[in-house]
């Protein structure tokens, strides 16, 4: 079983890490560190002006699911929107802990990861990427609604 669990498309995924680095100068950071082993990811998101991500960046330091997740969240994230990565998140957690079948859409590729249901003691590092990428966009989209307030009361 362990050797599905590392199966060729995990460990290319790995691999193949898109958007990886930091932006110079993002509206959102979100950070997650799976303390069971340490795994972590720290992304940079900006938004465009529908609030759907323009650019993205992450850097993750992650065992081969953790990076495999990140993996596809970098090949799907530009034009999601909260909503939608939301719903992946929820998704991507129902299928390790409930049986769910995982995300639909432009984050489907995460049921990739499916066989990681059985392996409790790595959900955590497989869901680092997708937390931070969420906790950013939220950041983002906050910062852009007070950016909104301050400058609807300068104007007044």
């Amino acid at each position: 079983m362990i050797d599905e669990l590392y199966s060729a498309r995990i460990l290319n995924l790995a691999a193949n890490l898109p958007h990886s680095g930091r932006l110079a100068a993002p509206q959102g950071t979100g950070e997650r560190v799976a303390r069971l082993c340490g795994s972590k990811a720290v992304v940079d998101v900006t938004l465009d002006a529908d609030g759907r991500v323009a650019e993205f960046a992450q850097d993750v330091k992650a065992c081969a699911l953790g990076q495999a997740a990140a993996g596809v969240l970098g090949e799907s994230i530009i034009g999601a929107s909260v909503d939608e990565i939301a719903g992946a998140r929820d998704a991507m957690s129902a299928m390790l802990k409930a049986g769910g079948e995982g995300p639909e859409g432009r984050f489907e590729g995460l049921r990739a990861l499916k066989l990681v249901a059985d392996y409790p003691a790595r959900h955590a590092s497989t869901m680092v990427a997708i937390e931070a990428t969420l906790d950013a966009v939220k950041q983002a989209l906050a910062r852009k609604a007070a950016d909104t307030r301050t400058s609807l009361a300068g104007a007044a």
